[in-house]
């Protein structure tokens, strides 16, 4: 396990790189059977590099998602966020409500994780989501910030066209870990 760096992803690297190294991915409910459909794309929007995640979210056949995922060791390991507050991300969309999931190495499942939704409006804005107020989603496990290992800006739960870009993304805060 290492220590969190606070850039995620500034959009400095090659295209669908991270600045952590990781690349980032289209998931969809197809995974399960469901019909969403979208892609994931690296583009200038409003005067920003942006990783931008476009298509039509389906609650079809059980399914309600897509999702730009990213790893955020490149040995899939955890890392140790202890030291931050939150999540910052510089977002722009269409006016629509969306989430980032968090997950650590104690989550087995693919539906479990830990939710914070923000509105992506049509002009860039920066969002701050503490780590204090994501909640946990069809797990008992406690957030484990020195476990974290996935990150996920999710289009979610409900049928809609999805169109949301990230220019930024670092951890905020800081402080010391906690024992």
């Amino acid at each position: 396990m290492r220590e969190a760096a606070e850039v995620i992803d500034d959009l400095r690297a090659e295209p669908p790189v991270a600045a952590v190294g990781t690349r980032w991915s289209l998931v969809s409910d197809r995974v399960m059977g469901g019909v969403s459909s979208g892609a994931m794309s690296r583009e200038r929007i409003a005067g920003r590099d942006a990783i931008r995640l476009q298509g039509a979210v389906s609650l079809e056949n059980n399914g309600g998602f897509l999702q730009l995922a990213l790893d955020l060791a490149s040995d899939g390991e955890a890392v140790d966020a202890r030291r931050w507050t939150g999540l910052r991300l510089d977002v722009f969309g269409n006016d629509q409500d969306y989430n980032l999931h968090l997950r650590t190495s104690d989550i087995r499942r693919p539906w479990e994780s830990f939710r914070h939704a923000f509105r992506a409006t049509p002009d860039w804005t920066t969002v701050l989501l503490p780590f204090a107020e994501f909640t946990p989603h069809r797990t008992d496990q406690p957030l484990r910030l020195e476990r974290l290992r996935r990150i996920g800006v999710v289009a979610i739960g409900r049928a809609f066209e999805a169109d949301v870009a990230i220019a930024d993304i670092r951890f905020y805060g800081g402080g010391r870990p906690e024992a």
